[in-house]
């Protein structure tokens, strides 16, 4: 019996020839992955336990991305004790804020994170890296463990295969298919699993999706208790990889004749453009619901659509245009890779001729609403990975999330707006 690609990687790691799910592994990472949030409380621990040097620093990497701007002397408090873990630490893998950007996005343009590698993170969006053929599983507190011995004992995962069938209509975009996987992928949704500690493996008709639109599918999973989500890697991916990687990698596939606990199949070829009504990614409705709904406030940005590609569609559709009287919109780079490809291609000439606000590269308002909340009552629609009450502010608040696409055109119109007949 074959083995599927996730345990494939964890059995290379573990120093295995195979494994079966359900049996505990020690997988040694090629890199240990701390944000900026945690960074603290994992310091505080092993020094309370006497530790002061890492298992091994050079894998370890440290990222800015949830607090890139201090609001609050919290927020400084923890940037300065940051910097100083780092230099204790001796980790040479410090990305600082204006040095990197999102934690989940730009180590896969950069080279850092390739197809075939594993990693452990302390937050949950790791998942991400499963759009270039890579594996991550958040262990939460248990990083710090990760840090000291270099490995924590982890349970292989069952894995469940999603094959797309038929591609998706102009207008209607990778986050659309998200909701609508999310949807389904909820307790009685019509998919009928549990996904809860189980990989989401996708199949089928994958290449019409570049590597944003996989990270963007890597997302919705992921607040369904996905452990892990995994696209085997195409050509395109390859050819990314190798072009930016900074140390040779092997791709994993499954094999043909692997094991998966359950196979769905899913036809995308009559989707419409979808919105995540308030409560959650899974609260997935056709746009024509919902549409005419007005709004106040929209964000484009985070972990799942802010990558080049996101950013290039909102800034085609702003071209020309301003931005709804009373509508703030703001816009969040996901790497600084991608910031300065802005600079160099007029896209803040764009934004700011739109009236949005751009933010600094990083998490953006995803991370709680840090920067541009929302107030009481205000409705509003962004590209954010959740929209649970209270996610950007006021609890009162009416948070949708769309595709940018939708996002970009509700602010310009100032209410929720089919994309469709605008692009």
């Amino acid at each position: 019996m074959g083995m599927t690609a996730a345990e494939k990687i964890l059995a290379s790691k573990s120093g295995l020839s195979t494994v079966s799910p359900g049996q505990i592994v020690y997988p040694v990472p090629d890199w240990i992955y701390l944000h900026d949030n945690f960074v603290m409380t994992a310091k505080r621990e092993l020094d309370a336990l006497g530790i002061d040097t890492l298992f091994d620093p050079d894998r370890v990497m440290m990222t800015s991305d949830h607090d890139v701007i201090y609001v609050n002397e919290r927020a400084l408090e923890r940037g300065v004790y940051n910097r100083k873990a780092a230099r204790d630490w001796g980790i040479k893998h410090f990305y600082d804020a204006g040095r990197g950007g999102h934690g989940h996005v730009f180590p896969m343009e950069e080279g850092l994170v390739l197809p075939g590698m594993f990693y452990f993170d302390d937050d949950r969006h790791c998942t991400n890296v499963g759009g270039i053929g890579a594996l991550a599983f958040r262990v939460g507190e248990e990083i710090s463990t990760v840090l000291a011995t270099g490995t924590v004992w982890t349970r292989v995962p069952h894995t469940v295969r999603l094959t797309i069938r038929g591609e998706l209509q102009r207008g209607v975009y990778a986050r659309d298919l998200g909701f609508k996987i999310a949807q389904g992928l909820k307790s009685g949704g019509f998919f009928g699993i549990d996904i809860d500690y189980r990989i989401l493996e996708f199949a089928g008709d994958l290449d019409q999706f570049s590597l944003a639109a996989r990270v963007s599918l890597c997302s919705s999973p992921t607040e369904m208790r996905a452990l892990g989500v995994f696209f085997p890697p195409s050509e395109a991916i390859l050819e990314h990889a190798r072009a930016c990687a900074k140390r040779p990698f092997t791709p994993v596939t499954s094999d043909d004749d692997a094991r998966f606990e359950a196979e769905i199949e899913m036809d995308v070829s009559k989707l419409e453009p979808q919105v995540a009504l308030p409560g959650g990614p899974s609260n997935a409705a056709d746009i024509s619901s919902v549409a005419g709904t007005p709004i106040d406030h929209a964000f484009i940005g985070s972990c799942a659509s802010g990558m080049w590609e996101d950013i290039a569609l909102t800034a085609s559709i702003l071209k020309g245009h301003r931005i709804a009287s009373g509508v703030r919109l703001f816009v969040t780079p996901g790497s600084e890779q991608t910031t300065r490809r802005m600079h160099r291609e007029g896209l803040f000439e764009t934004f700011m001729d739109a009236g949005a606000i751009v933010l600094p590269a990083g998490c953006g308002l995803c991370a709680g609403g840090r920067m541009g909340p929302v107030a009481n009552d205000e409705v509003s629609i962004s590209t954010a990975v959740d929209n649970a009450t209270g996610r950007m502010g006021a609890k009162s608040a009416r948070l949708f999330l769309g595709n940018p696409a939708t996002v970009a055109v509700s602010a310009l119109t100032g209410k929720i707006t089919d994309p469709r007949n605008h692009i």
